[in-house]
Parts: structure tokens; sequence; C-alpha cells
């Protein structure tokens, strides 16, 4: 399986979400990120998993998901799409 991102951590401060994503510490404000993150318990918000992939980021407690491509502001194109004639 092709590994998208490499989450090695995460954790919160407050009302920020920091993520070391690729090797790198990334910050997010949950009040721009996510109102259930930033409204969960603290138990809920440090019970989390990531998709084996690498893409996503789960919250189990909260069904709470978040893709790092999003986090990250990354935009993929539409697929085309093949008609019939």
């Amino acid at each position: 399986m092709k590994k998208f991102h490499e989450v090695s951590g995460l954790r919160f401060r407050q009302d920020q979400m920091i993520v070391d994503i690729d090797g790198r510490e990334m910050r997010f404000n949950l009040r721009e990120v996510s109102a259930g993150l930033l409204n969960a318990s603290e138990s809920a918000r440090n019970t989390w998993e990531i998709s084996p992939s690498g893409y996503g980021i789960r919250w189990p407690l909260i069904d709470e998901d978040l893709s790092v491509d999003g986090l990250l502001g990354i935009a993929h194109a539409p697929s085309k799409s093949v008609r019939s004639a």
C-alpha cells in the first residue's frame, strides 16, 4: 500500500492541534479545522488513529475524520470520466 503521508505524532495545546506530518511540525487552529474536536473532551481528543495509508486521522469517540491533504490545503483535481457514445 502506498503511504501518502507519515504522521508521527499528534497533540493538543489549548485550541491548537499540533501534528507531525512528513517530518515537520504543523499547527492547526481547531476553530478553523473542526468544531467537533474543539468541543471534545481531552480523552476523546487523545483517542485517535491514523489510516494505514497515512491519508486520514480518525477520532472514533466523536466520529470525526480529517484528511491530511485537507489539513495541508492540498486539493486534487477531479478524475476525468470517460463518456460512452
